[in-house]
């Protein structure tokens, strides 16, 4: 399972980065749910997932809780389309509640890569464990165009705004942001993909997990 490959533990998860954190929550929830009761919910904002069932208020998480396995919670922002923002109950008591409760603590506007602005990410101060999600999809793109705030990201990386994106200059941010525990890099489903997945490896500290989310193979490197 997704889950072990990762070592999810019981409590409080945070997912950060680009390229798929909501599909990994969702996927974490289905695997984790067989024998555990799971809460999605974000930081920031997030759509409600439209096949689980949601909490808006106290009272609703308490009374679905009891019967539902995996829900997510969230109050709606108005004027976002539906978006919703940090649950009604405090994430301390979240914990309490749930066997583990996966946080979506960041946004990326859609881009596979991303760097952090000082007041990202909303990392809740019970997780126990951060997992930076990053999009192969972006390796081999200008950076001003496969990176959520491509300004900082190519400060950071010492490049060009216009240069590509390429495993050194991911792996110079990640470095230099240090804010995961684990690293998922998803959207691997290609040989040129799993080349430079491999390379991005090399430049890490510790080994990462790649695969394709849609797909459901992963494999560590």
């Amino acid at each position: 399972m997704l889950a072990d490959l990762l070592e999810i533990r019981t409590g409080v998860t945070a997912v950060i980065g680009g390229g798929g954190k909501t599909t990994l929550l969702r996927t974490l929830g289905g695997e984790l749910s067989r024998d555990h009761t799971v809460l999605l919910c974000t930081t920031t904002k997030i759509f409600p997932f439209p096949d689980l069932p949601c909490a808006g208020t106290e009272e609703e998480l308490a009374r679905l809780r009891k019967r539902c396995r995996l829900l997510c919670a969230g109050q709606e922002v108005p004027g976002t389309g539906g978006k919703l923002t940090a649950p009604p109950v405090p994430m301390a008591r979240l914990a309490e509640w749930f066997d583990y409760v996966l946080v979506e603590a960041d946004g990326s506007a859609h881009r596979p890569m991303k760097a952090h602005a000082p007041h990202e990410p909303v990392i809740p101060p019970e997780a126990n464990q951060t997992i930076c999600v990053v999009g192969a999809s972006g390796f081999g793109r200008p950076i001003r165009d496969a990176a959520h705030r491509p300004e900082l990201y190519a400060r950071l990386a010492e490049v060009d705004e216009r240069a590509p994106i390429t495993p050194e200059t991911e792996a110079a941010v990640l470095k230099a942001e240090s804010l995961h525990h684990r690293l998922f890099v998803n959207q691997v489903d290609t040989p040129e993909n799993m080349k430079t997945v491999k390379q991005l490896a090399t430049l890490m500290d510790g080994p990462i997990l790649a695969g394709s989310l849609q797909k459901g193979a992963y494999f560590k490197c």
